[in-house]
């Protein structure tokens, strides 16, 4: 499996992944569902800003991605940035999710960013284990930031230097 960048076409099928996510997970502290109206304006402004989106693919279908823009806005924090990282729950231990997260740090990287952060939901353990199993660390957890089906949710900041800017 190799990631390919997104594309307009492929919004519909990142709309069904990462809703998902939103009505039946703590993975994200959303709850407002994503559109692929919406989505194809982020994958503009992810672009113009020269920023990466991927998808992986199996059985022709697109099953995964990934995605990153700037950390907090503002030129001091220019070489930081942010990912979101979604799988269709069969994709898991397959590969996909090391190889969507190579694409853009290789992306970034390649763009002069220094260090990518990851804000995992407290209430996402495999989330956590999956970022420290390629090389982040945890850097801060922010108790009860995000609430959620009724209960309050840490996040957890970890972070990766990519060693570039």
């Amino acid at each position: 499996m190799t990631p390919r960048p997104a594309r307009g076409a492929d919004c519909a099928a990142i709309a069904a992944i990462w809703n998902h996510y939103i009505r039946d997970t703590l993975a994200t502290f959303t709850t407002a569902e994503k559109t692929e109206a919406g989505l194809r304006a982020l994958l503009a402004e992810k672009a113009a800003a020269g920023h990466g989106a991927f998808v992986i693919e199996a059985d022709a279908a697109v099953r995964g991605f990934a995605l990153y823009g700037q950390f907090r806005a503002g030129p001091g924090y220019a070489h930081t940035m942010e990912h979101s990282l979604l799988l269709e729950p069969g994709m898991r231990g397959r590969g996909a999710g090391r190889a969507l997260m190579a694409a853009i740090e290789d992306h970034a990287r390649a763009g002069g960013a220094h260090s990518m952060i990851a804000g995992v939901s407290g209430g996402n353990p495999d989330g956590i284990a999956f970022h420290a199993a390629i090389g982040y660390r945890e850097v801060a957890r922010l108790p009860e930031v995000g609430r959620k089906s009724g209960r309050w949710l840490d996040l957890v900041v970890m972070q990766k230097m990519l060693g570039a800017a």
